[in-house]
């Protein structure tokens, strides 16, 4: 009796195809006497293969026998095009597989009894029967030690804990929906639309008014046409929608009643008439056929003469692929709670990353000063990118029936409308056209970049652009064309996620010097060395590179992670095994640190202090987790020569540090610190003359003499990042970004044959952020970071009907990686000696540029995959595109058992995010 299970996670998670085969055999022999095999997800029920367990009975258990069964199996247990649950070639390939690793787990028990000789089985077929477990997993994290002479209670360098790690790990800390309720107050409930693109005909929401508790319906004849239209940057959008919809998921209107069920049951009961309108766009394909883009796209951006080098050029090699997408899936979803003050004035509790885009917006719509609104975050469960501006979907909905009903509204999505409504990371087509020399030498490149924005432009412009600027990752091509275009398309808009378009870029550069290494037939990190950026060398957009620490870092991780021992390893391993197979992979990754928009990088402070000594600090950064208030705080306590359990940081509000920039871009402790740190100066200058007159004297003396000879103990800071700006035409002599954050990662993974699974083995980083203002946050931030570009590069695959319908709408449908999951070993090293003079104390920022080294588990795989290929008689050369889940790895690994299947020649392209 054996019994194996295939999902998309390995654990917790439901089967994609699941198999249980009971055989008895003839007493002493290898013939089959009776034969019971049952498989789920190949119909609403678990079903029997009976026609295929009559073919084999008193049939001897040998190879011979598995080629009929596999034969049989796929004509008793076919699957229609159509299945739910799609996947169909891959389900079907299941079924001959697991039964295969079902006969290898019988032929092992009956070898190890002496019933059958052991060449019934080769040897490097016997592992084909084993299923990954999870390893007892090790770790370490490597970091520099606080500098000799540094005062005892100076917190910078120090690993010091989260401030609200212990609140958030008992569940103590209050998020925006767990505030109490205010007497008077009611719930909002968004009314969605259920159609692509139509024309709305008409709202009937009589039937829902008429529900005992409903208080107000709203939609777009609520607000004047100036008032409706929103955006965080191009007012192209709608607080309900006006006249069409143009996605599944828009915002028509909202409901208000007593509680929340009771406002969605009368969301739900809001009739709509719509008159469908063509065509329907989901894809970046559809997106080109219909020549569906925004205006002034396609953009270029040009270094050299192309053509002349690849007239020069030893190869000139083409290629197309793609990435998909990813949901944000923070734990909180998006919430609001607004409370009417007065009048004429809103208090806005949100779920933010920007505070001061909510509050502006606000302001549009209710037609108020931005003044009489306040809008305050305490700290946010999550938000990556997806709370920088699609948190208005939400925020003025409940803003406008707050003021409009003189009553507190508040509002929290469940996961499915969270997953409806909000949008995700960019899909990317990318296509490219490279020239290299015979040594591996790349002399040219034309890239052809698409993202899919969705309905509305949000800041996809800016997502294409960094895209744009980091195709070619750490490589240096002397000629380029990079084209852009931003597509339009009938879906959810897609948003800002932690990356923010870098990994989509990136990953060209990463497919192209592997496309270079493998044509010249030369050694992978030998080719990316030839083509390194250097310190000095000057970027496709004019940016030289001052400093530039690659080698340093790709060669401290060959070394850590034993790179060459494990690859020898490797071959050995896959000489040894034909259903099992292992790969590795290095990828290196720069990232450009500052907003793309000029006038973002800017942030302000507040610190006011207590006759008691206390110090209260405001910033303009929000705490999403990442650590910011905690490195705030030390960055205020290092200043002023004080310990950190004086200092508290209550909330990011719009009434204490006005106009803020959005917490994303990496630079929130770069911005916010110095911010802080010009405020402490002030503070600084002023109690000098105290501490002068009292040298011996503590903080509080200090502090309550300055308040008796009437100085003022509050201050503000602020700050706005030097020497940016970059514009090809009205400053071409300023720089794009601040600086670089760079790093490599190295990832070994052994992958399953037959069912696709994979398995993290090990995994090394090593990270230039500078001198690391806190160890403890930054190496979190670089291990959470991986596995979340883990899950981008591998698990998490958004599906969507042919109308633009989101299928995965939680975590039943949508795999986020597990436990499980987690690499076996897990090592993390901060480079030494590399202090950073463009930021707060020599740091660098640490966000964002890790995501995408989680790639290098990505094309881990793509080797195991390539010498899977090879062993079969396939070409190593062939396409896979992200994420690389459990279907397309089984899929590409072709042998006798996939060529039983009908399906496409792999690197056709299936569109595999579209489902019947």
């Amino acid at each position: 009796m054996v019994a194996f299970k295939q999902a998309r996670r390995r654990d917790d998670d439901i089967a994609i195809v699941n198999a249980a085969i009971n055989v008895f055999f003839k007493s002493n022999t290898d013939r089959v006497e009776r034969i019971y095999m049952a498989f789920g997800g190949m119909a609403p029920t678990t079903v029997l293969a009976p026609r295929t367990s009559e073919l084999m009975i008193d049939q001897k258990w040998d190879q011979n026998l598995v080629e009929r069964v596999a034969e049989s199996l796929c004509s008793e247990l076919p699957l229609s095009p159509s299945a739910p649950g799609g996947n169909i070639a891959y389900r079907r390939s299941l079924v001959i597989s697991l039964f295969f690793k079902g006969f290898l787990a019988i032929s092992q028990k009956l070898i190890n009894a002496g019933i059958i000789p052991e060449d019934v089985v080769a040897p490097e077929e016997r592992t084909g029967c084993e299923t990954f477990h999870t390893p007892a997993l090790k770790s370490a994290q490597l970091f520099e030690r606080v500098r000799e002479g540094q005062p005892k209670y100076d917190p910078i360098g120090r690993p010091k804990v989260h401030v609200s790690a212990l609140k958030q790990a008992t569940g103590e800390a209050i998020y925006c929906d767990d505030m109490p309720r205010a007497d008077n107050e009611l719930y909002l409930a968004l009314v969605l639309s259920t159609r692509p693109h139509a024309k709305i005909l008409n709202i009937d929401a009589s039937k829902a008014l008429a529900m005992p508790g409903v208080h107000a319906f709203f939609c777009s004849k609520d607000l004047t046409e100036h008032e409706n239209e929103v955006g965080p940057v191009f007012h192209d959008e709608h607080v309900f929608a006006a006249g069409i919809v143009h996605c599944q998921g828009q915002v028509v209107g909202s409901i208000v009643a007593d509680n929340q069920n009771l406002a969605q049951a009368a969301a739900r009961a809001v009739k709509i008439e719509y008159e469908d309108l063509k065509p329907v766009i989901v894809t970046i394909e559809q997106a080109i056929e219909h020549q569906s883009y925004f205006p002034d796209y396609p953009q270029y951006v040009e270094k050299g003469n192309i053509e002349e080098a690849f007239k020069k050029a030893d190869f000139i090699y083409e290629r197309t692929n793609r990435m998909a997408g990813q949901e944000h899936f923070y734990l909180e979803t998006h919430a609001a709670c607004a409370v009417p003050r007065d009048t004429d004035e809103i208090e806005m509790f949100c779920s933010t990353q920007h505070p001061s885009e909510v509050q502006k917006l606000i302001s549009h719509v209710l037609s108020i000063p931005c003044h009489k609104i306040n809008c305050r975050a305490k700290r946010l469960g999550g938000g990556f990118g997806g709370k920088e501006s699609r948190g208005i979907s939400v925020a003025l909905p409940v803003a406008l029936a707050c003021y409009r009903l003189r009553r507190p509204v508040r509002c929290m999505l469940d996961r499915d409308e969270d997953m409806m409504i909000t949008g995700t990371r960019h899909p990317f087509l990318y296509k490219y056209k490279v020239g290299f020399t015979k040594k591996g030498l790349i002399t040219a490149c034309d890239v052809e970049l698409y993202n899919n924005a969705g309905w509305s432009m949000d800041l996809s412009f800016s997502v294409l652009q960094r895209a744009m600027f980091h195709f070619e990752n750490c490589y240096k091509i002397p000629n380029v064309k990079v084209g852009g275009w931003v597509c339009k398309t009938n879906l959810p808009s897609n948003t800002a996620f932690r990356g923010f378009g870098g990994p989509q870029g990136m990953i060209v550069g990463e497919h192209i010097i592997r496309d270079v290494a493998r044509i010249v037939g030369k050694d992978l990190i030998e080719v990316m060395k030839l083509n390194f950026y250097k310190t000095g060398d000057i970027t496709h957009y004019d940016q030289i590179l001052e400093t530039f620490p690659i080698n340093r870092c790709l060669d401290d991780c060959l070394r850590q992670s034993h790179f060459y021992r494990k690859r020898r390893e490797i071959e050995e391993f896959n000489k040894k095994n034909r259903w099992r197979k292992r790969g590795i992979s290095a990828v290196p990754t720069k990232y450009g640190i500052a907003f793309g928009v000029l006038h973002l990088n800017q942030a302000g402070s507040l610190i006011n202090i207590y006759s008691d000594g206390s110090v209260l600090l405001s910033h303009g950064g929000v705490e999403i987790g990442q650590g910011l208030n905690t490195k705030m705080i030390q960055c205020c306590a290092s200043s002023l020569g004080i310990p950190i359990e004086m200092i508290h940081i209550a909330e990011t509000s719009t009434d204490k540090v006005p106009n803020t920039s959005a917490t994303a871009a990496s630079v929130g402790s770069d911005i916010n610190g110095m911010a802080v740190l010009d405020a402490c100066r002030k503070l600084n200058e002023r109690l000098e003359p105290i501490k002068k007159a009292n040298p011996n004297g503590t903080w509080a003396e200090w502090i309550n003499a300055a308040y008796f000879e009437r100085i003022s103990l509050s201050a503000t800071g602020f700050y706005k990042m030097p020497g940016i700006g970059w514009d090809p035409v009205k400053n071409p002599n300023a720089r794009m970004y601040s600086y670089y954050t760079n790093g490599v990662g190295i990832a070994m993974v052994e992958i399953d044959c037959l069912s696709g699974d994979h398995q993290v083995i090990s995994t090394d980083i090593v990270m230039d952020i500078g001198s690391s203002m806190n160890p403890a946050i930054d190496i979190g931030q670089i291990e959470g970071a991986f596995m979340q570009g883990y899950g981008l590069f591998t698990l998490e695959e958004m599906i969507y009907s042919p109308q633009g319908m989101v299928f995965s709408r939680g975590p039943g449908t949508y795999k986020l990686p597990g436990f499980a999951d987690i690499p076996g070993e897990f090592n993390v090293t901060l480079l030494t000696g590399a202090p950073n003079p463009r930021a707060v104390f020599s740091s660098k920022a640490v966000g964002e540029p890790p995501l995408f080294i989680g790639s290098a588990v990505f094309f881990a795989i793509k080797e195991a995959i390539a010498s899977a290929r090879e062993a079969n008689g396939f070409s190593k050369d062939f396409d896979l595109q992200s994420p690389a889940t459990s279907a397309r790895i089984r899929m590409a690994c072709e042998d006798r058992f996939t060529k039983l299947i009908d399906m496409p020649p792999v690197g056709s392209y299936i569109p595999w995010n579209v489902v019947p």
